[in-house]
């Protein structure tokens, strides 16, 4: 699949912690989460992400998208391309906590990533990205949402020995 002219790459990681927030078992994560935000926010093909109040919002909010877990840990961004992000998300510190996942998240091999091409200029909402996250879920790779496996350009994943459907 290619990128379409025009377009950005979205991306939803979502997971649930196993414990709560301030549990000192996922403490590590927590307080490594301005740092790998800000790295991924100075990475080259950086474009957004949703804010650390707004996605606090969307995780708790009983009637959102997410259900209200208070265990929720997402986020949701827009890079410029595969490449950029795949770079953030295999060649950064961002790597180092994705090997720690089984220590701080409930199923790990289960799908915890989508992403899905958006016009250039777009910010796709929480309740988009859950629509899109479903889909990928329930229907595998498509142009509506898909994994790196749908990406041809998409290499990294393949060598640094990680699950298709959990790999952020």
């Amino acid at each position: 699949m290619k990128q379409p002219a025009g377009h950005h790459l979205a991306e939803l990681n979502l997971g649930i912690l196993k414990y709560d927030w301030d549990d000192p078992r996922v403490q590590g994560f927590v307080d490594g989460l301005d740092l790998v935000n800000g790295v991924a926010q100075r990475s080259p093909g950086f474009i957004w992400m949703m804010s650390e109040d707004e996605m606090d919002e969307e995780q708790r909010a009983s009637d959102g998208a997410l259900g209200g877990n208070p265990r929720t840990a997402s986020t949701l961004s827009v890079w410029r391309d595969v490449s950029t992000l795949e770079h953030f998300v295999w060649n950064t510190v961002h790597k180092q906590f994705y090997d720690r996942k089984a220590e701080w998240y409930d199923a790990v091999e289960s799908l915890r990533f989508a992403i899905w091409w958006v016009p250039i200029g777009h910010q796709p909402t929480m309740t988009e990205a859950i629509a899109r996250f479903r889909h990928l879920g329930e229907h595998g790779d498509s142009d509506h949402a898909f994994g790196w496996s749908h990406v041809k350009q998409a290499q990294l994943w393949k060598t640094k020995n990680c699950d298709e459907g959990t790999a952020a």
